[in-house]
């Protein structure tokens, strides 16, 4: 009998650590840099307002000093609020006529999701393409990171084939290896 109020006795002890850690934990503070919906959808204002105006000084404001940018359009991320101006800076002499979008946005968190739109007329070199002079109008997708209310990461995706596409470009298959 001893062993079995003994069983007893360590399941209890159990039962109420349990219960002792479920209580604390739930009682911690988060430390997530949550952001509302409306400070959301005005901070994306303002990265398509730098985007479309032109209006570089505005990312010293609404950018982390930690910034990074990865897109399926460059093989490396972008990093730091140089880059980006930069980045921009090309995309607008490549798109004379950008136009960004955002068309919804969802927030969790410290995370913005975002669902855009780009238009535009190639009117500069993509790289070391020539101009073509045809219009583009591409959607995607962002999950964009805020830390201290500043974005410090944004994660887009969208179709660069079909960028390419509408731009008149063709898709070339590789050659065989002749053996």
């Amino acid at each position: 009998m001893e062993e079995s109020g003994c069983s007893v006795t360590i399941l209890f002890r159990i039962a109420i650590l349990v219960l002792i850690c479920l209580t604390f934990s739930g009682c911690q503070q988060q430390t997530t840099d949550a952001i509302t919906e409306e400070d959301a959808k005005a901070l994306m204002d303002r990265y398509m307002e730098i985007h479309n105006e032109g209006t570089l000084e505005l990312a010293d404001e609404i950018f982390h000093p930690e910034f990074v940018l990865k897109t399926p359009f460059l093989p490396e991320p972008i990093v730091g609020i140089q880059a980006l101006k930069d980045v921009i800076t090309n995309l607008r002499k490549t798109f004379a006529d950008f136009k960004g979008t955002i068309e919804e946005v969802v927030v969790k968190g410290d995370k913005i999701w975002s669902r855009y739109t780009m238009t535009g007329t190639n009117t500069g070199p993509l790289g070391d393409l020539p101009p073509t002079g045809k219009k583009m109008h591409v959607t995607g997708m962002a999950i964009t990171r805020v830390a201290d209310g500043k974005i410090i990461e944004d994660q887009t995706y969208w179709n660069v084939l079909g960028l390419y596409q509408q731009l008149g470009f063709t898709l070339t298959p590789p050659q065989a290896e002749k053996m």
